[in-house]
């Protein structure tokens, strides 16, 4: 419904925001992570969202990137997390630490968070290991190398995870042959 906003800065809190849109403010929450990017009231702000919608309430959240606001989605479909939960492990873990941990099984790590025990960690990775290889969120932590070379060359954080995702997953390639595959699909996408 709202998948995105785009405004000046008023103010910001430990998890909150408030961005003004054309004369409209909103209170978006957010992870540690979009906040310390957020920059100083008055700057502009650009952030994917999230409508949350409940009986008695519409929450909105916003990320700094896309695979941020894809990983959200991803762990608020999860039994048993909800929207603050999600928040927490975002601010705790980077999208490419939290697939390679849920990959490793390590429920150790994953219960540092706060909210997160032991048994919500292990539900979180049976329910998200088959659902971030669907969602390619592993062939996106496998190709950290590669991520960093496209950004290098100024090409944007979503840009470089439509071109990651379609990369195969073989090891046999060269650091060297996975770019020049990224180059050709962003030369296929115009």
């Amino acid at each position: 419904m709202i998948a995105g906003i785009e405004g000046i800065l008023k103010s910001r809190g430990e998890d909150w925001a408030i961005v003004d849109v054309g004369g409209v403010s909103f209170r978006i929450q957010m992870p540690a992570s979009t906040i310390k990017k957020l920059g100083l009231p008055g700057s502009r702000v650009q952030l994917s969202t999230h409508l949350h919608v409940r009986e008695d309430n519409l929450s909105l959240y916003g990320f700094f990137s896309a695979e941020e606001l894809e990983l959200f989605e991803l762990l608020i479909n999860v039994s048993g997390i909800g929207p603050k939960t999600a928040l927490a492990i975002l601010s705790t873990f980077s999208p490419e630490r939290f697939g390679a941990a849920i990959a490793r099984g390590d429920t150790e790590t994953l219960s540092s968070v706060p909210g997160v025990g032991k048994k919500t960690a292990a539900r979180l990775v049976l329910e998200l290991k088959g659902k971030f290889e669907k969602a390619g969120v592993s062939g996106l932590i496998a190709h950290d190398d590669v991520r960093a070379a496209l950004i290098s060359l100024g090409y944007s954080t979503a840009e470089v995870n439509s071109a990651i995702v379609n990369l195969p997953d073989s090891s046999e390639l060269s650091l060297e042959e996975k770019i020049r595959l990224a180059l050709q699909h962003f030369s296929r996408a115009r």
